[in-house]
């Protein structure tokens, strides 16, 4: 069986060392820089399954790393974990922000390193899966899971993963009100640790992406949001 590469991007070696030892020991294979200029140059050369990303690296930093992954036709895809000394808020929702899918808070557990990279993966593997004429149209809003990709009046908006899945569950469910932990749980899983924050700024950055039609993405005032019903 070939099993999932993990690139990781972490300056202290021997941080770097133990994530890559714990992940192999988990069956996966990895390569790892201690650079965010090395990261970008490994990354378009091989296109790993998934990258685990420290914020805070000399020179090119992890949100620059990241935001140029995103903005990269064949690596926009690739999940990112970040790796993250600080806790504040602020920083988890300027990684989120960029298009990073999860976080972990130094000093961490190596056996919560192997879980968030499988659960992430999992998740990568199940949206491949999804029927390929799997879509959804509301609003002028055309969601094609299969696909990846969301249109709105034929014209192609560029979602992250994250923004894509969030805005998919709210589509499938018109009418319906959630709560941010109920929004999380769908498209993260249960005992997601994130911020009520950061589903904030998901939901911003949707509305944003969509213009005219993020109107139809409503907050409901102390409870969360919903996606207006379709009246037709």
């Amino acid at each position: 069986m070939a099993y999932e590469t993990v690139l990781i991007v972490e300056d202290e070696r021997d941080i770097l060392n133990l994530i890559s030892y714990n992940l192999r020991k988990a069956g996966y294979r990895t390569r790892g820089v201690t650079s965010g200029e090395e990261g970008m140059a490994l990354l378009l050369e091989e296109q790993p399954d998934l990258v685990m990303l420290d914020l805070m690296l000399p020179g090119m930093d992890g949100f620059q790393v990241c935001r140029e992954m995103k903005a990269n036709k064949k690596l926009k895809d690739i999940p990112v974990i970040m790796l993250t000394a600080k806790t504040e808020d602020s920083d988890v929702v300027s990684g989120l922000e960029v298009g990073a899918d999860d976080y972990i808070t130094k000093p961490f557990s190596p056996k919560v390193v192997v879980a968030r990279v499988r659960t992430v993966l999992r998740r990568m593997r199940n949206e491949k899966l999804k029927v390929e004429n799997d879509k959804i149209l509301i609003h002028g809003i055309e969601i094609d899971s299969g696909r990846h990709e969301v249109f709105c009046d034929g014209k192609l908006v560029d979602l992250s993963a994250t923004e894509f899945l969030i805005l998919s569950f709210l589509a499938s469910n018109p009418g319906w009100v959630f709560s941010r932990s109920q929004i999380i749980t769908a498209v993260k899983g249960e005992d997601y640790p994130v911020t009520e924050r950061s589903v904030d700024v998901q939901i911003l950055g949707i509305r944003k992406k969509l213009g005219e039609y993020g109107d139809n993405i409503v907050t409901i005032r102390g409870v969360g949001y919903k996606m207006k019903a379709d009246s037709t």
